[in-house]
């Protein structure tokens, strides 16, 4: 149970509710097995069996203190039958049996307050801590997962872990403490019976414990399988309009349909193992139970066992009161090893290393002094390295574009400044400063980031473009909108910047998600520009619009443009050919013309375009 130690471990937090648990379910405890108890001299008044004791008992020490109290018990009803009769002390035994199972679940109860909070509250940290480490996990680790499969790990899987573990932990408290309780009570009354108790108990233990391994097998399997099918969802409703316009539902609809259907085979499987817990446990306790009848009946009408038959029936009954905690222990267990699964695929990913973080004396960094300078640089995705001994200097104020066709490594060299990756050999310097050695916040509070698809949220333009500066004033924020020429649309939307831009922004064209990503960046203020491809994706008049927005935002920055469309980096101080990772040709646009090499052959394609 490795990985159901690991969820325990945040428990820590809230310990004064398990403390009060446990307090509360040895209260339940000892009442559960006392209520049993109460009866022991009901049967007797009913069987004529009653043990009349005329003697007030002595007390002769703590390894007499058992007997003391059951002898101090049959003194005070032998008292009270002598002075009010049987059918009185009859009434009171009932109504102190029923103040006892009020007892009972009174704490019963107060246990399970206290331990709801200690589940919620568990359930919320694992919740919060899976969502910070996505955060915080390298855009690597999220191009070799499906998102479905993170989602699932984010919901159904924390669903299951509060299900089959959390819901368990109570009773791995209260059940075994029952157990114990009312066991050495059966011990008080019979040391031969309960040994053989002993005996039988094991087997059942074997049984049901080899049924529980092929539960967890298959459990793993059906949340694997979950991650799958809402792999599929995810994707469907993300190309809906690709899938309708290739007509292509039947298909998809075909691959959705074979992963519920092994996800429903699983879970057939893990329901009905788990299902025949709760029925294999209660015929193996009948079988003791019987059992117990057979050696225990035989012993007592021998007269060989201490035990009288009305204390017989009470052990009977006490050793039933032991099963239901018994086979609620075996449904735990199941539970336990279905929950364990998920617990698995929770951990994974809370245990999965960042390779990118902050050196141990990582720098501040908060100016752009003189120049970024790439020195060296390979790097490779997988096996292939995209970029090769690549290396160029920008200097502070400058335009630099980088060009070449697709798989050249552009933007390869955007995500490698930002550190979304690191370089596998060489380094990037900023102002003569590893970027390994400045901490990611300051490194990346240096800079701007506008892509080709602009990432906005289902939330109000305002708090779109305030995204990266969270206390700017509405005047600035209308200041930034201006540069991004995003002012005139945003003037036209029904409540302005409190107007709501829908999931993704689908309220707004191309252009306009556009204009507002550059307005978020230029409300930043960074003092060095990313530019990916920012244009590309646009048509001919909302790239005219966005083109000169960017121009506005680019002036007196550092920028780094990736352009796919050539006519908007006419007026970069440099131009950076690339092809197969390695620049290949480099100057202004008029010399590169010129010099009629890969940039003239690529503006030749895109005017004949």
């Amino acid at each position: 149970m490795k990985y159901f130690k690991e969820v325990l471990k945040y428990e820590r937090k809230y310990r004064k509710f398990t403390v009060l648990n446990i307090v509360f379910n040895i209260l339940y405890a000892i009442f559960n097995v006392l209520s049993v108890l109460a009866f022991i001299p009901v049967l007797s008044i009913l069987f004529g069996q009653e043990k009349k004791i005329a003697a007030k008992p002595v007390y002769d020490g703590l390894s007499s203190a058992g007997d003391y109290l059951k002898e101090s018990f049959y003194y005070f009803i032998s008292q009270k039958m002598e002075n009010e009769g049987e059918i009185k002390t009859l009434l009171f035994i009932c109504l102190l049996a029923l103040s006892l199972f009020f007892f009972k679940n009174f704490f019963r109860y107060l246990a399970s307050y206290a331990i709801t909070f200690l589940r919620t509250g568990i359930v919320k940290d694992l919740r919060d801590k899976l969502y910070h480490k996505v955060l915080e996990l390298p855009i690597s680790y999220f191009t070799e997962k499906r998102k479905g499969d993170i989602i699932a790990r984010m919901t159904a899987d924390v669903q299951e872990v509060e299900v089959s573990i959390l819901m368990s932990v109570e009773s791995i408290v209260r059940e075994p403490l029952t157990v114990i309780i009312a066991i050495s009570i059966m011990f008080f009354m019979s040391v031969k019976l309960t040994l053989f108790v002993f005996v039988l108990l094991p087997v059942s233990g074997f049984i049901i414990s080899s049924i529980s391994k092929k539960l967890k097998a298959n459990s793993v399997k059906a949340q694997q399988e979950t991650g799958t099918f809402l792999s599929f969802i995810e994707e469907t409703l993300t190309g809906l309009r690709i899938i309708k316009g290739f007509n292509a539902q039947k298909v998809i609809g075909t691959k959705f349909l074979e992963s519920t259907t092994r996800f429903r085979n699983l879970m057939t499987s893990v329901i009905h193992r788990q299902t025949l817990a709760s029925p294999m446990s209660e015929f193996l306790g009948s079988a003791t139970i019987i059992a117990i009848l057979w050696f225990g009946g035989n012993e007592v009408l021998s007269k060989t066992s201490a035990l009288q038959p009305d204390e017989f029936l009470g052990y009977i009954v006490l050793f039933y009161t032991v099963l239901n905690p018994i086979k609620l222990i075996t449904t735990v267990f199941y539970n336990i090893q279905k929950g364990e699964a998920s617990a698995e695929r929770i951990l994974q990913i809370l245990q999965t290393e960042n390779p990118i973080k902050d050196a141990q004396n990582a720098v501040v960094k908060d100016s752009f002094d003189s120049k970024i300078e790439f020195k060296n640089i390979w790097f490779k995705y997988k096996d292939d390295y995209v970029l090769q001994d690549f290396s160029l200097t920008i200097e502070k104020g400058e335009t630099v574009a980088l060009v070449g066709q697709s798989g050249s490594g552009k933007s390869t060299i955007a995500n490698l400044i930002t550190r979304f990756y690191d370089v596998d050999k060489g380094e990037i310097l900023i102002d003569g400063t590893n970027i390994k050695d400045i901490s990611l916040a300051s490194l990346r509070g240096l800079m701007g980031i506008v892509t080709q698809e602009s990432i906005l949220f289902n939330d109000t333009v305002e708090n779109n473009i305030k995204l990266g500066k969270t206390d700017a004033s509405l005047e600035s924020i209308e200041h930034a909108s201006v540069i991004a020429n995003a002012m005139e649309f945003i003037e036209n939307l029904p409540e302005k910047f409190e107007t709501n831009i829908g999931d993704g922004g689908n309220s707004l064209s191309g252009g306009q998600k556009q204009r507002l990503s550059i307005a978020r960046a230029v409300l930043k203020n960074p003092p060095i520009m990313i530019l990916d491809e920012a244009t590309s994706a646009l048509d001919t008049e909302s790239e005219q619009l966005v083109q000169k927005a960017l121009e506005k935002m680019m002036e007196n920055r550092t920028s780094l443009v990736i352009a796919h469309r050539l006519s908007t980096i006419q007026k970069a101080s440099q131009i950076i050919v690339l092809k197969k990772g390695k620049i290949v040709e480099q100057g202004k646009h008029e010399e590169l013309l010129n010099h009629k090499g890969e940039y003239y052959k690529l503006v030749e394609m895109q005017s004949l375009a």
